[in-house]
């Protein structure tokens, strides 16, 4: 669907591939200049590459989101790029499977990428969009973030943090104008799905009662809703994209 942004400037992290690529070309598919981001650099590159091919504008900035000197550094490239920022969705994250999240580097990797990244986008992001007046923060957190999950407590933290930070914001910003919603996916098949092993892809499939994984497609879909003046009433918001996951 076209949502006509014209004119508008979208900012994309962790679109390198699946949730953050679908998002990046939906909002150019709409007509925004979009800001890609990542460290995969080849394949945020290829995400550009897409958005060209179809004629709309984009540029890369690679961008560890753990690190707040590169986190400054993306946001001014999308005002010295294009002269402002309209959107941002901040989905760079990890998913560290098969790892034992309780080991000091790997919970505070966790922590470092899904929770303080958000926090660094989200206070570059605000500040840029507090001087006009307006923008839509959308943040991906995960089904995680509303539920437990007993095998990856750096990572169920870490998404709960999100859902947390994103009614924060709500709230910090609601009279500067700025809305900050965020999306809850489930088990949504994208490149991760090459890390696990069969039974626990079938695992997955089993707690999702419309018994199908989503795709990266249905989470963009949302995400530029969200950034639509047909949302304008909707701030501090938890979207949920589980296939009925969060019902019980």
């Amino acid at each position: 669907m076209n949502y006509g942004f014209e004119g508008n400037v979208a900012l994309v992290t962790g679109a390198s591939g699946g949730i953050g690529r679908a998002s990046a070309l939906a909002f150019a598919a709409s007509g925004a200049s979009v800001v890609v981001s990542d460290v995969n650099v080849d394949g945020a590159a290829e995400t550009v590459a897409l958005i060209s091919a179809a004629g709309g504008n984009a540029v890369f900035q690679r961008c560890d989101v753990s690190n707040g000197a590169d986190v400054k550094a993306l946001v001014a490239r999308a005002v010295s790029e294009y002269g402002r920022l309209d959107f941002a969705l901040n989905n760079a994250g990890i998913n560290n499977l098969g790892a034992n999240e309780y080991d000091d580097d790997v919970w505070a990797r966790s922590m470092g990428i899904n929770l303080t990244g958000v926090m660094m986008c989200m206070r570059e992001e605000a500040e840029v969009m507090m001087a006009q007046g307006k923008g839509a923060i959308v943040n991906t957190a995960s089904i995680n973030g509303l539920v437990g999950n007993g095998a990856q407590p750096g990572y169920t933290a870490s998404k709960h943090g999100v859902v947390g930070l994103t009614r924060h914001g709500a709230l910090r910003w609601a009279q500067a104008g700025i809305r900050v919603n965020c999306v809850t996916p489930a088990a949504v098949k994208t490149a991760i799905f090459d890390q696990m092993t069969p039974e626990h892809i079938a695992f997955m499939l089993s707690k999702i009662p419309m018994g199908r994984f989503g795709t990266p497609e249905e989470v963009a879909a949302m995400v530029s809703w969200l950034c639509t003046e047909d949302c304008s009433f909707s701030t501090g918001a938890v979207f949920d994209l589980s296939g009925g996951r969060s019902t019980y």
